[in-house]
């Protein structure tokens, strides 16, 4: 299956997602799942301070809430918009959820999954692999969190 070209206007949805991370003192993160045909099934940003749930991070949350709205697991064709380079956790569940493509902004050299630290979603051993897509925005999605981090040092 041919993806089509990343869609700044999600990587722009999810931005707006991380940075209400942040408000309530969580690690500016924002996802956005879309469905085959292009439409927002889910957008969320994390969560772990406000819950207390060690895995509110958005791209669980955005999993979950699309899968609600489809109406089970199987995200097939479906895409994640990110802001940050999933982790093992994310991108175990992006995989078990099958979706064809992970687009992410900055990457995570310290628990990036994807590509960084690890390989999980191209790695041939597992049954299903994920298409990548990195740097979109990274700029901006890097400099939300060296801001919010800034902030927790001062």
């Amino acid at each position: 299956m041919k993806l089509p070209e990343a869609r700044a206007d999600l990587m722009e949805v999810a931005l707006v997602e991380a940075a209400k991370a942040s408000e309530h003192g969580d690690v500016p993160v924002g996802a956005v799942v879309i469905g085959p045909d292009g439409a927002i099934l889910a957008q969320r940003h994390n969560e772990r301070e406000l819950t207390g749930d060690p895995s509110a991070h958005a791209e669980v949350l955005a999993l979950r809430d699309a899968a609600g709205v489809i109406g089970g697991w199987h995200l097939e064709g479906c895409e994640l918009y990110v802001t940050l380079e999933p982790c093992l956790m994310c991108a175990g569940a992006a995989l078990n959820a099958r979706l064809a493509r992970i687009v992410y902004g900055a990457a995570d050299p310290a628990a990036g999954a994807c590509y960084s630290l690890y390989n999980v979603c191209g790695d041939p051993r597992l049954n299903h692999e994920i298409d990548l897509l990195s740097g979109v925005e990274a700029e901006r999605c890097g400099q939300l969190l060296t801001d919010f981090f800034a902030g927790l040092r001062r």
